[in-house]
């Protein structure tokens, strides 16, 4: 361990004490971290980076984790003297402890769903014999560690109901394990898969002897939470074998960024092979399963076109795409055909096409319409045959069910209403509900409105403003946003809002440019060096609730994850004056240096690649990490990240936080909570979910005014 580090824990443990003392708006000390003579020139632009060597994996840097210990202790002695902490923690607690279930999957006459009792760190996994038939355990996950903090990823039954793929998520990793459960007798195979990312990317071939799956190369030792994605190949597995055994079907070796993914067909007959790579570039390739030793075959080649299987019935594939038409149509290609061709089957509309789904020999298709659902039933062959009745509005998660079944799930949520699954019936057109929650607050009690905007160029925005109805004047307000991958943010239910909302908080959701609320205009609006768009939307959404009398400059905090956690450093550093408290969560802040690691190759498409000149100008323009400045009072901030994110790799918070206490910055604290055992945020055990949310609350609370009390059940 160095003499620098040495020096930072020595600094810290003589003013944990005083800490500990004093009230919350004291002066902080913080750690020291010492600085490197990094200096990278571009384009002939000389570009410091003092604080490179945080960039090393705390588990395998020890200066890099005494860092982080150094900063976890400063972080947590100022948390402790919130007065809102214990308060927002036990609220939490209530809330979090309801009954819910995830849309159960319909395969060999068995239901497959999840469910959490309320409080269990990790989901479980239950099946029934019939739709409302008493269920039983088939996996649970929670005597998988001793923190929780092993989860139940990813699963998917066998056609035939026998079977059940499922994935293992250990500490928050985007790696995942294969295993395979025996559904009658609950005896887990011998079979294991390794080295899978990102979900689970598998498809089960129909006669239930194995499936296809995708993979990365086994990554260098030391290298598996940073090194780049490369490579993807496509394997069959057969029950049984060793992975060694595995017969390889599909690979790119001409092209190592591109990723595979597999889809076989209801009736077994074709493969599907998605593949994706830098330039948005789309293909899709198939397989003709009944005669074997078939090559595979590509129907769809495209660059900065959006494709997404919908479904396939006999020979007919189903595709959603913004080819032709920006808010997205349906096409179907015949795959006997000897020049497979797009037809289209449903036009665009005025709304925009979030997906499609074959149920009951008809196409389910959702829509948004101004960040609001609509599902629209359409025949197989393209002529509208009526909707999808909704309890309100809100968002559905999508139809989920078989082409040759009538009977399909959804779930449907919105900002004060919990998550309930409902059963739709094709055939009838009934809705049922088949899961509803039972929780501890009356939803009644709060209003969801919809407002516009105007941005900086003149472009109208959609936010919504969630409150109690009794809230009417200027209170602490919590504005989010994403804006980014062509990401919609919908109205969704969290039991942890909830908590803030009750203490009077204004809830704020600002659909900015970035994402897909209005179709592939919207999303390029938000990209590459049209970036800046995305920022100035959620100044302008901050803008306009003080304007409205929603919130003042004192009670307005912002918040964001992963691409917004980086609009929230951004934005803090263009306007710090507009904010009271800041909570970028996860975020990108280096972005000269994003696509060094794990899945960074992947964000170029929205980010542009840092070696083209073009590129490199605009994102060090506004990268959070480049762009602290020094001498202007910041807001105050609590960056969180976790030791084990290898998706944003926790060097991004690291380096960030560094330079936010390094400048002088006002009097208000810049800290940083390191989460260990966790993640990207899939997989966080309930347990740390609730800590973590009464600390960002109580944080708000305290640099937005809020008066925390005590709310009984």
């Amino acid at each position: 361990m160095s003499r620098h580090v040495l020096a930072a824990i020595a600094c810290l443990m003589t003013g944990t004490t005083a800490l500990a003392q004093t009230a919350a708006n004291a002066p902080l000390t913080y750690p020291t971290t010492r600085t490197v003579p990094q200096v990278d020139e571009q384009f002939g632009v000389k570009v410091a980076d003092p604080y490179r060597w945080l960039e090393n994996d705390v588990r395998n840097d020890p200066e890099v984790a005494a860092w982080v210990a150094a900063e976890n202790q400063v972080t947590n002695a100022y948390l402790a003297t919130l007065p809102g902490r214990d308060i927002f923690k036990q609220r939490l607690t209530t809330l979090f402890d309801y009954e819910r279930f995830g849309a159960p999957r319909k395969e060999g006459g068995r239901y497959f769903y999840s469910r959490n009792s309320g409080l269990q760190n990790q989901s479980v996994l239950y099946v029934r014999d019939s739709v409302d038939g008493p269920g039983r355990v088939l996996i649970d996950p929670n005597g998988w560690s001793r923190d929780g903090a092993t989860a139940l990823a990813e699963w998917s039954p066998s056609k035939d109901g026998k079977r059940v793929l499922y994935s293992i998520q250990d500490g928050g990793s985007d790696w995942r394990r294969l295993k395979i459960l025996d559904v009658a007798t609950g005896r887990t195979l011998d079979d294991q898969i390794d080295w899978v990312k990102y979900g689970l990317v598998a498809s089960w071939a129909t006669d239930g002897s194995g499936f296809y799956y995708a993979r990365f190369p086994t990554p260098e030792t030391g290298q598996e939470f940073q090194s780049q994605n490369l490579n993807s190949r496509l394997y069959f597995h057969r029950i049984g074998t060793p992975q060694s055994a595995d017969r390889l079907v599909y690979e790119r070796p001409d092209q190592p960024k591109y990723t595979l993914s597999p889809n076989v067909t209801d009736d077994g007959r074709w493969l599907v092979i998605g593949v994706s790579g830098p330039g948005d570039h789309t293909e899709f390739a198939v397989i003709d399963l009944t005669k074997p030793g078939s090559a595979a075959r590509t129907i769809v080649r495209t660059d900065n076109v959006d494709w997404d299987m919908a479904g396939a019935k006999g020979d007919t594939l189903y595709l959603t795409t913004t080819q032709g038409a920006a808010r997205l149509r349906v096409v179907a290609i015949d795959l006997a055909a000897a020049t497979p061709t797009p037809r289209e089957i449903v036009a665009e509309d005025r709304a925009v096409l979030s997906g499609a789904s074959l149920v009951g020999d008809r196409i389910l298709a959702t829509y948004l319409v101004d960040a609001t659902t609509q599902v629209k039933r359409f025949t197989l062959d393209g002529k509208p045959d009526g909707t999808i009745a909704l309890p309100g509005i809100g968002t559905v998660g999508g139809v989920g069910g078989d082409v040759d079944d009538n009977e399909g799930f959804f779930a449907f949520s919105s900002f004060a209403t919990p998550t309930t699954i409902y059963r739709y019936d094709v055939k009838t057109g009934t809705t049922t509900p088949w899961a509803t929650p039972k929780v501890a607050f009356d939803p009644a009690q709060y209003s969801v409105t919809q407002r516009f905007y105007t941005s900086k160029d003149g472009t109208r925005v959609p936010m919504f403003v969630v409150r109690r109805k009794d809230v009417t004047g200027p209170a602490p307000t919590l504005l989010y946003a994403y804006g980014g991958f062509n990401v919609p943010i919908l109205p969704g239910f969290s039991p942890g809002r909830i908590a803030w909302l009750e203490q009077g908080g204004v809830l704020a959701v600002a659909n900015i440019r970035g994402g897909s609320e209005y179709g592939k205009e919207w999303h390029d609006g938000g990209k590459l060096l049209n970036k800046q768009n995305v920022f100035d939307d959620f100044i302008a959404a901050g803008e306009d609730l003080i304007a409205q009398g929603v919130t003042t400059k004192g009670q307005l905090a912002i918040q964001g994850g992963s691409n917004g956690g980086l609009l929230v450093g951004a934005v803090v550093n263009q306007r710090p004056d507009l904010f009271a408290a800041a909570l970028p969560a996860v975020g990108v802040m280096d972005m000269l240096r994003f696509d060094r690691f794990t899945a960074g190759r992947y964000w170029v498409d929205d980010y542009g690649v840092p070696a083209k000149e073009a590129d490199f100008r605009n994102l060090l323009a506004y990268s959070p990490y480049h762009n602290v400045r020094a001498g202007v009072t910041y807001p105050a901030i609590l960056a969180t990240t976790a030791d084990t994110d290898d998706r944003v790799v926790p060097g991004h918070t690291f380096k960030y936080t560094a330079m936010l206490q390094s400048k002088d910055l006002g009097p208000k604290p810049h800290l940083v909570r390191i989460e260990t055992r966790a993640g990207h945020g899939s997989g966080k055990p309930t347990d740390k979910v609730i800590e973590e949310t009464a600390d960002l609350w109580a944080f708000a609370a305290r640099w937005t005014g809020m008066q925390v009390k005590p709310v009984g059940r």
